[in-house]
């Protein structure tokens, strides 16, 4: 039987055996397997970069989607919430101040001045119109200057981008914000033009002072419409891109004129404007400055604007306020309140002070709470709470006059002590028995306690409730000495009964409300003091007796040229002085103090608060013809004139002992029983 030869195997050839392999071959077997030293290295990384790269577009899109979805709706554009204005205004019609938000004439970029569009390019966006919304070399630059710096002290939005968060966003600083930005920025550049976007931005960019857009924030610093600014001026509204209010040229003119420089140089590195318009600039008469926010003018305004809503409730659209502001003494009580915290004030440790001026029925006529309002809005007229010392003491005085006390019953001057409190006076020493006129013209301390004890406390803090005085008082003896707190406002409206025939009023200075359609919201009616709270007879006797103290008291630093009446106050270690005095036409108080509550160096009530009000009620007065006070027709006594007292003299006092009996009425009896006659001439003692 034939054999089949066997199949040749792959590798072999048949009839020969291959050669058995050594040791050393078998070692090299190995290589016959896959290597990968052939792999391309630069292949695995590109692949890997791929799968990275989607998988980053991947994130990067889902992070997109997620801000889109929290995006505002683009179809509400432009409808920001606006606060309505308040403008209130002095009683000439003038505009005091104004409030809310203030948004000018709607003006096309194209139609402004070229140095205008030119200075707030040059500043904020010097590529506006190359990038699509973004800007990458401007992000670049400013993330090297941030780092540089180790702070952030640049930064790289564009003007699109600053509309977009104007227009939809809110200004928190969080990534998601800037996300949200940048996304809103480049759907503006598909869906507007440049010049669109430009004028949109300029409309409704913050320039501070409440105003909205460079048409409002150049009729509010230079009175003039953003269609007429000068270069120094477009300067300046770009400067206040960066801080309104640090750069604001009423509250800080200096630093406003600096950062108005660094824009005009930006302005010549851009190529916008060259040396010689330079000079041209600075050859030009510099725009007057309007006045600075530091004056007393901006506590009246605050005071007021806080008030509207009381009147016409909180929901309201733009309201014009008309007030009893009136201009001259505002500036003439700004003046003299001035000119002593910043000359004689100095020396004597005084930092602050306030004055308050009103009409016989209560209109506030001058306002000022404090040395600058600059420097603090705390309103010390109407919101600090002082101690008034003996300013108090008038209606410590009218209650005694009204238990049936006159200005010739007698009052110990001698000694208190209750307890620990030992209160002593002014001027040394003790007097005795002295007429109750005597006693208040030279602010007697003591003799007030006595006088309060024999009255009773609770009369006295009905008298002062029924001026006016809503601020708590104390129910012991201390409150003779004027130690419970009041505001400047709530004394002087006090006061004003002793100059209006003894109706009590409530100081007030708004006295209508319109919109701006001239639709009268609110309208003020009636005099607001109709019901007398003081009997003629016994305001008469009082006032005699405020005269008494600028004729010869403690107030004869305010004498004026007409019928004076007042009240000195300094309370413990000079920490408050306070004159408070009134003529038939006005009523004006004056605070000296410091915010710290430190003491002043021996400031007293008769000393610069005296001279400041002398000084303002003698401006006020400028061409008022001289009249009396309510219930006194003929000119006061002074000291060492002779004067005729009636022959029938006022009774005693409650009690009717004799110590209540006046000495000089004793005396006027003496004398009818030995002459017959009717009357008799004295003279009043003069006191240092």
């Amino acid at each position: 039987m034939r054999k089949t030869p066997p199949r040749p195997q792959p590798g072999r050839v048949p009839g020969r055996e291959p050669p058995r392999r050594g040791r050393q071959e078998a070692k090299a077997a190995p290589s016959r397997l896959p290597s990968f030293r052939g792999r391309n290295i630069l292949g695995i990384l590109g692949s890997w970069t791929l799968v990275a790269g989607i998988w980053c577009g991947v994130a990067v899109a889902a992070v997109l989607a997620f801000y889109a979805y929290d995006l505002p709706d683009v179809g509400q554009v432009a409808q920001a919430e606006r606060r309505p204005t308040v403008t209130v205004l002095a009683a000439d019609g003038s505009t005091i101040e104004r409030y809310g938000d203030i948004y000018g004439t709607t003006i096309n970029a194209a139609d402004l001045p070229p140095n205008l569009v030119n200075a707030v390019i040059a500043t904020e966006d010097r590529r506006f119109f190359s990038h699509f919304g973004i800007d990458p070399i401007g992000l670049l630059r400013a993330a090297f200057v941030n780092f540089q710096a180790g702070r952030v002290v640049q930064g790289g939005s564009t003007i699109t981008q600053q509309l977009a968060k104007n227009l939809f966003l809110t200004p928190d600083r969080t990534m998601g914000r800037k996300i949200q930005e940048a996304m809103l920025a480049i759907w503006l550049e598909r869906a507007y033009s440049k010049n669109q976007i430009l004028t949109a931005y300029l409309n409704r960019v913050y320039l501070g002072a409440g105003t909205y857009g460079v048409d409002a924030a150049a009729k509010t610093y230079f009175n003039k419409p953003a269609t007429e600014v000068n270069l120094r001026e477009a300067a300046t509204l770009a400067g206040l891109l960066k801080a309104p209010s640090r750069y604001s040229p009423t509250t800080n003119p200096d630093k406003a004129a600096e950062r108005a420089g660094v824009v005009l140089g930006a302005m010549m590195d851009a190529g916008y404007i060259t040396e010689a318009d330079i000079r041209t600039m600075r050859s030009a008469p510099p725009t007057p400055r309007r006045k600075p926010e530091g004056d007393g003018d901006r506590y009246f305004a605050d005071w007021v604007a806080d008030q509207v809503s009381g009147f016409i409730g909180k929901e309201h659209d733009d309201v014009i306020v008309h007030t009893t502001m009136d201009r001259r003494m505002q500036r003439a009580a700004e003046r003299r309140l001035s000119a002593v915290l910043t000359g004689a004030g100095v020396a004597s440790r005084v930092d602050q002070g306030a004055l308050v001026a009103l009409g016989p029925d209560g209109s506030v006529r001058a306002l000022i709470g404090g040395a600058s309002y600059g420097a603090s809005q705390f309103n010390r007229a109407t919101q600090a709470l002082r101690q008034p010392g003996s300013a108090f003491k008038p209606m410590v005085f009218l209650a005694a006059l009204e238990a049936g006390m006159t200005a010739d019953t007698l009052v110990d001057d001698s000694p208190v002590r209750i307890k620990d409190w030992q209160p002593s006076n002014f001027e040394k020493g003790f007097r005795g028995p002295m007429p109750l006129r005597d006693a208040l013209a030279h602010s007697v301390n003591t003799a007030a306690i006595h006088l309060l004890e024999r009255t009773g406390v609770d009369p006295v803090r009905a008298v002062a409730r029924r001026l006016g005085v809503t601020s708590p008082m104390s129910r012991d003896l201390s409150l003779a000495l004027g130690t419970s707190e009041v505001t400047l406002l709530e004394l002087a409206g006090a006061y004003t009964a002793f100059a209006n025939g003894g109706r009590a009023v409530w100081p007030y200075a708004v006295t209508s409300i319109q919109d701006n359609a001239g639709r009268v919201l609110y309208q003020r009616r009636g005099s607001g003091g109709a019901t007398p709270v003081i009997d003629p007879v016994k305001l008469a006797e009082l006032n005699r007796m405020l005269l008494a103290v600028v004729e010869y008291g403690t107030g004869k630093s305010a004498k004026l040229d007409r019928m004076a009446a007042g009240k000195t106050g300094t309370s413990q270690d000079y920490r408050d002085a306070w004159f408070m005095g009134f003529t038939a036409d006005y009523v004006a108080g004056v605070w000296l103090g410091n915010d710290d509550n430190q003491p002043m160096k021996r400031v007293t009530g008769g000393g610069l608060p005296a001279r400041i009000w002398h000084d303002f009620m003698i401006d006020a007065h400028a061409g008022l013809p001289a009249r009396p006070l309510p219930g006194l027709d003929i000119a006061p006594p002074r000291p060492g004139a002779p004067m005729l007292v009636a022959e029938d003299t006022p009774p005693p006092g409650p009690t009717g002992a004799l110590e209540d009996v006046p000495l000089i009425g004793q005396f006027q009896k003496l004398i009818q029983s030995l002459t017959g006659s009717g009357k008799v001439e004295y003279t009043y003692p003069e006191r240092n």
